[in-house]
């Protein structure tokens, strides 16, 4: 009994002087998982750089520059479609980023199908959305819904034709910044954009291999993933003016967005290699 109690009050002290040092080095390993990634990508060992970047994706750190990262190391393999589809990840994450931007424009360059994509009249009226992630347009919207109220407050105890202004201004700042945060939900809920994987696809008439050819795809295109059955996948092509539209094996494409992929806010942390 009284070794028990021993054993315990030992235990209860090692947590208690140990106990901050364990956490330290808990949270210290994805920074350390993360640097020896990048050192293996300087050093030309790109699977292994995937493999580390992958992992601390796979953990839950969903941090745009990893998606970039892990994308910088599909492409240096050759594994194009890999690469797209990761830095469209991380696009959605940091719309902003120029080294992003001109990777995933070169790397696009270089795929089989010249396919475009039309911009509706959404896009084209707030065409900010596509420079600005969803958590910088919540932070906006925030910001200017205290600016609106805290100008209707003053408002209220001063009757100056300034004020006036201050809280018309603000209200139409406000409603931009919310509809605009809207808008930006309502497109990466409905964002059905997937990236064909392999080399080159068959784009078959039906679910079966044995049905009629329709035409081929290759690494690094952008398609609509519409839905699937038995181990096949429903695409069709992002050009509106196009009907083509058929079956592919499911392991040959993979959705941009994933189910989980939009419950991560994430503010970038981790620097690029």
């Amino acid at each position: 009994m009284k070794r028990s109690i021993c054993v315990s009050i030992a235990i209860f002290l090692m947590v208690c002087f140990l106990g901050p040092d364990i956490i330290a080095l808990q949270t210290s390993e994805p920074e350390e998982l993360f640097f020896s990634s990048n050192q293996a990508y300087r050093q030309g060992r790109f699977q292994e750089a995937i493999d580390g970047y992958s992992r601390l994706i796979r953990s839950g750190h969903k941090d745009g520059n990893l998606y970039y990262n892990l994308g910088n190391a599909y492409f240096r393999l050759d594994q194009l479609g890999r690469a797209i589809l990761n830095y469209e990840r991380a696009r959605l994450l940091i719309p902003g980023d120029a080294d992003l931007n001109f990777n995933l424009s070169y790397a696009r360059d270089k795929t089989h199908d010249a396919v475009s994509e039309s911009q509706d009249l959404v896009g084209m009226t707030f065409f900010w959305l596509k420079d600005l992630s969803l958590g910088e347009l919540l932070w906006g919207f925030a910001v200017l819904n205290l600016l609106f109220w805290t100008a209707l407050l003053i408002r209220l105890f001063f009757k100056f034709e300034w004020t006036y202004y201050a809280c018309l201004i603000s209200m139409i700042l406000w409603i931009i910044a919310g509809t605009s945060f809207g808008l930006k939900w309502y497109q990466l809920n409905t964002n059905n954009r997937a990236v064909i994987l392999e080399q080159e696809v068959n784009i078959l008439a039906g679910p079966d291999i044995r049905d009629t050819l329709l035409f081929k795809l290759h690494a690094g295109t952008i398609v609509h993933y519409e839905r699937s059955e038995d181990g096949w996948s429903l695409v069709s092509l992002p050009d509106k003016r196009s009907k083509n539209r058929g079956w592919v094996k499911a392991e040959a494409v993979e959705p941009v967005i994933k189910e989980t992929f939009l419950n991560k806010c994430i503010i970038p942390s981790m620097r690029n290699p």
